[in-house]
Order: C-alpha cells, then structure tokens, then sequence
C-alpha cells in the first residue's frame, strides 16, 4: 500500500485473488459469503484449480472447464452463505449446479441477525510437494455474486509457523464457528475441512501490504462485545448501508472531526438531519462512476456502492478497516450480525490520510456530494413488506423442508418424481399471499403453487424429471399480501433417495460426443500449473487435430499419456476415473468414448495396476 491506497485505478479481480500462484496446486479453502448466485459459485472452482479469466462470462462459456472444477475441487472447498439468499433465476439452470450441492453449507447467525462475512481462507501446496504451503486470506466487501459494484479487497499471503499468532484469534474463531451455525446437517468432511483450516490461519504469519506496520483481525456477532474502531482524531467513513445510531457512534469515535461520509442516497434519505450533520462532507458514487469509463451496463442485481472502509487518523499514524461491515446497529452496536473486519495500521505519511484515501486523490473522485432532498425515503409500506419477505424466507431455508426421490419406471428409463416435503405442522407465512417452488434445473415452467401445502405440512408433488436434472437446490418464489412484491430466492434441502448415479448422469449430459470426450481427456492430461494450456483445452483450441477428431495414429495424444504416466502426478488416475465412470452400465444414451481410445487405454490401465493405483 502507499499514498494511493484503495485507488480506484488499482483493481484486483477476483479470479486472480483465487488462483495458485506459481509452482503451486489449490488443496483446500473455506469461503464465506451472504449471498450467492450458481453461476459464480460454479466459476470459482476453476479459477481455483485450472484457470483464470477476465470475468466470470468467459468461464461458464466451456462446460468442460465447470464439470472438471468441481471434480478437482470435490471434498476440498467449503462455501458458507446464509439460508435464504442462493440467487434464483425463473430461467433453466445448469445442471452442473447440483454438483454444488457438496460444496454450499446455509447457515444463520447465532444471534438472530444476518450472517454476513466474507472471506476466503485458502491453502496451496507445492507441484513437488517439496517446500511449505501457502496460505493465503481474502477478506471482502464483495459476495459471491455477479454485480459489478464498487468494492473493496485485500489479498494476505502467509506460511504456517510453529507458534499460534495472536492476531489471527478472530480468524480462527469464526472459521471454528461454521460448522455449528449450519441450518442442517453437514457432512462430516465439511466439517473436518474448516477446523484444518482454522488451525492453518490460527498459525499463520502475514506479509504485511506496502506501508502498514501491523494488522489486526476481527469478528463481530460470535459473541462478546462487539467490535468498534478506536476513537482518533478524525473519522472518514465508506458504507453503502447504514443507522443513525450507527452513524452517531463512528462519529463520536473523533475528537476533531468526522471529515466524510459515503453512503447511497436511498440510505441518506432515511438518515437525520441532525445525524448528517456530525460530517464535515456526505458524498454519494457518482453516477458516471457506477460504469467503467462511461460504459453502458446490462441490469445488474446490484449496481453502485458496495464497499465498506473507515479510515481513522491518530496521531501520526493512520488505522485503515476494510470488511464486511455496514454502519449499522446490527453490525457495530448489537451484534447481531456475523461480520469480519481487517484493520491496518501504518503511519499516516506511508499508508495514506483520510484526504488521500477518501479525497479527490483517491476513492473520492468516483463521489459528489449529497442532495439531501435528491431522493425520498422508502414508504413505511415498502419497509414493511421487505420484513415479511425476509421473514418468509427465513422460514422457508431454516424450517425443516426435505426432498424425496421417487423413481418412475412406467414413465421411462431415468425418470423421477420429486416431492417437497415440508414438516408435519406446516410451516407458518404470515403475510405471504403467493408462494411458487421449482427445482432449479427445470426452470419456471415447472412451478407448482406451495402455500397451501407448505402451511398444512402435506407433501408437494414436484413433478418427474430426467435423472440428471435431479437436485436438492429449489427455487421459491414468494409474493407479499399488501403490496405485491416478490422475492426470488433458492435453498438447498436435505434428499431422501437420490439416486447414486445422479452425479455419472450429469457428468454424461455434459460430455455427451466423442468430440468432447476428447476435449476433456486433454483437460485431464494438462499438466498442473498450467493454467493457460488448461483454458486452451477448455476452450477445444490449441494443437493436435487428432484431439478433436480421431484418436487413431494420434501422436500428441499418446506422448502425453505417456508424459503423464511418468510424472506419475495424479493425472493418469483422473483419466481413470473418467473411463470408469462413463463406463458404468446406468450410464445411458450414446457411448462418448472412441473404441480406438478404449483400446489405447487398456495399456496404460495396466501400467497404473502395476504401478499400485486404480481400480
């Protein structure tokens, strides 16, 4: 960090904060998020274990790169987000969605508010397995969703050291935490995966950004007084929500004066005049900042200030929070919610000033200051029905609803009815004048009107669906009595027989020719931190006709099977899986796999027999 700390010219993408560096495999992570949406979520894994890219479009535009993400990531990736808010979408999801469904854990705050942190806590081992691993921690503003607003990151690299660091304690703490506030029950693996992690941070040693001398963790809403900065000299806050009794306590926290505020003029409208009034300047993001130089956006589901920073100067020095945190009671006074905050301390001259930081030299730029009549505050009415809807879908993610599987032989081969099942003394919607539900594989089309049946505790007949489509994610959609207003949101629900072959179906709906049989054989033989051959094969691109056409007389695709035999660095055991997988008998519909290969394949088979791995 210098002078230009959080200059908006300086950008960190979020894929890039996620990949291994250099000389190093992903082994295992933990996030944390408030909300989530399935396409992001299944970007992640191959960022994680094969490639980068500029956004998260370029990805999901190769199926390939999605199935094998989650295949590599599978048992070592943990997210936690709170119940009831998965974005949904009235159209057909992927498929691959469900292979989520071992790596989403819904969770809610021990306190009744908001589970809200986000972070990721990562490990990279080295491709020689020679040296320490790498540990590494995100801490966010930003969920792991789509929107293109305005946010705040910070990347901490680390190794392990032989002592616990008492600065990590909150750290440990909330990634310890996880596994009880689960609404369900969670695997054991999952489970078993935070607390390794947890103790991975509790002795991890940080390489300090450019100009801080130290930094500090913390987690509010486990318990304990909450935390709140230090009081200073002056105050600059950044928060896209807020309170007044929030607001009043941040800026109390300065003897000389609180300099800035920054907020969204929606949040603004319903602040005192009184409460404004303790800052020096009340800015809001300029609209021509809400796009990249002026350029034209698509409907985001949020769009503007999302970034949350409290800058406070003492002395000579100055004492920087990015996080989670909104200048809310529920945040900084009560507790109730589940945040994290990282804050860095350095002197003033090295790490920056509120004016540097927040003024037109800096983060400012992107504001102009408040109208306080530009905007009126939301209606008592509107307020009131956002409660219902939150309360609705609280009830819904947390209140005991399950899935049973039911196969269907007079319809077809692979078909299955869904029931949704909700607990025998129903599950009370006040306020709720509408409630729809489909699985998220088949799309609005197959809705079914829940309220009745959700409020009298009687099963509801999904419909039968194709094996593959089969999935434990739901989307609900749920219409307020007074006003009208809808929320879309989805849940992950427990699954009462579903089938052990799902998972083979989704896999063969994906690599359903032997083009793309060929072009995932070449994924999987890619070599480990390779990121760019990795997006080549994605993308089918690069050399070695044979890859896509024929495996007949094909010498690139015999040199590397041979490569990867005598590197003997798992990849020959993956190609292994892949052949046992597509060729099991429920495995239906044309067969993707050339004879020629099977043939090749057969030598290479033994050589891993005698070599002690495989079957």
């Amino acid at each position: 960090m210098t002078k230009n700390t959080l200059d908006p010219e300086n950008r960190l993408l979020y894929g890039d904060s996620l990949q291994a560096p250099a000389g190093y495999r992903f082994d295992a992570g933990v996030a944390t998020t408030f909300s989530l949406d399935f396409e992001t979520a299944l970007a992640v894994p191959v960022s994680l274990a094969l490639f980068a890219a500029d956004n998260r479009e370029e990805i999901l535009q190769h199926p390939i790169a999605l199935l094998e993400g989650a295949e590599r990531i599978a048992g070592r990736l943990a997210v936690f987000a709170e119940a009831g808010q998965i974005h949904a979408a009235h159209t057909q999801q992927s498929r691959l969605c469900s292979l989520l469904e071992k790596v989403i854990v819904e969770v809610k705050a021990p306190k009744e508010g908001s589970f809200h942190p986000k972070i990721w806590a990562l490990r990279f081992k080295p491709l020689d397995d020679e040296g320490d691993d790498l540990l590494r921690v995100l801490v966010l503003s930003r969920n792991l969703t789509r929107d293109r607003s305005w946010d705040v990151a910070v990347r901490l690299d680390g190794r392990r050291t032989r002592q616990p660091k008492a600065q990590n304690r909150p750290l440990h703490a909330l990634l310890s935490t996880l596994p009880n506030l689960a609404v369900g029950a969670i695997a054991e693996e999952q489970r078993a995966l935070a607390m390794e992690l947890a103790e991975d941070m509790r002795f991890a040693e940080w390489v300090l950004p450019d100009g801080c001398e130290k930094l500090e963790f913390a987690v509010n809403g486990l318990g304990g007084r909450p935390w709140q900065p230090q009081e200073c000299t002056r105050i600059g806050v950044v928060s896209p929500f807020c309170d007044d009794d929030a607001l009043e306590t941040l800026a109390n926290k300065a003897r000389r004066s609180a300099e800035v505020l920054i907020s969204r003029p929606d949040q603004l409208a319903c602040i005192s005049e009184e409460i404004l009034d303790n800052f020096e300047r009340v800015a809001v993001l300029d609209e021509m900042a809400e796009r990249e130089d002026g350029e034209e956006t698509e409907l985001m589901a949020f769009d503007g200030l999302h970034a949350k920073i409290i800058v406070a100067e003492h002395s000579w020095d100055t004492r920087l929070t990015l996080g989670s945190g909104n200048a809310t009671t529920p945040a900084f006074i009560s507790g109730r919610n589940v945040e994290f905050f990282v804050t860095f301390t350095g002197k003033t001259s090295k790490l920056g000033s509120i004016d540097t930081i927040l003024g037109e030299g800096g983060f400012g730029r992107l504001t102009r200051t408040y109208d306080p009549g530009e905007l009126a505050a939301a209606e008592a009415s509107e307020r009131a029905a956002e409660r219902v809807l939150l309360f609705a879908r609280r009830a819904l993610a947390r209140g005991g609803l399950t899935i049973r599987c039911e196969a269907q032989p007079a319809e077809g081969p692979g078909s299955w009815r869904l029931w949704l099942v909700p607990p025998g003394e129903g599950i009370t919607l006040a306020g709720i004048d509408q409630v729809r539900v489909w699985p998220i594989t088949r799309g609005e089309g197959h809705a079914r009107d829940a309220k009745n049946p959700l409020e009298s505790g009687q099963p509801l007949d999904l419909g039968v669906i194709p094996l593959a489509d089969v999935t434990r994610f739901i989307a609900i959609e749920l219409k307020e009595q007074a006003t009208g207003r809808t929320v879309l949101f989805s849940t992950g629900l427990p699954i009462e027989g579903l089938p052990a072959e799902r998972d083979v179906a989704i896999m063969r709906s994906v690599i359903n020719d032997r083009k793309t049989f060929l072009r995932y054989l070449r994924l999987l033989l890619t070599a480990l931190g390779d990121p760019f051959s990795a997006a080549l094969a994605a993308a089918g691109n690069g050399t070695g006709a044979g890859w896509a056409m024929s495996v007949a007389d094909d010498e690139p695709m015999l040199e590397e099977l041979v490569r990867a035999l005598c590197a003997k660095d798992g990849r020959l055991d993956a190609v292994d899986r892949l052949m046992t997988r597509l060729s099991e008998p429920s495995s239906a519909g044309i067969d993707p796999i050339p004879e020629e290969f099977r043939t090749l394949w057969q030598v290479f088979r033994s050589a891993l027999e005698e070599a002690g791995h495989g079957r």
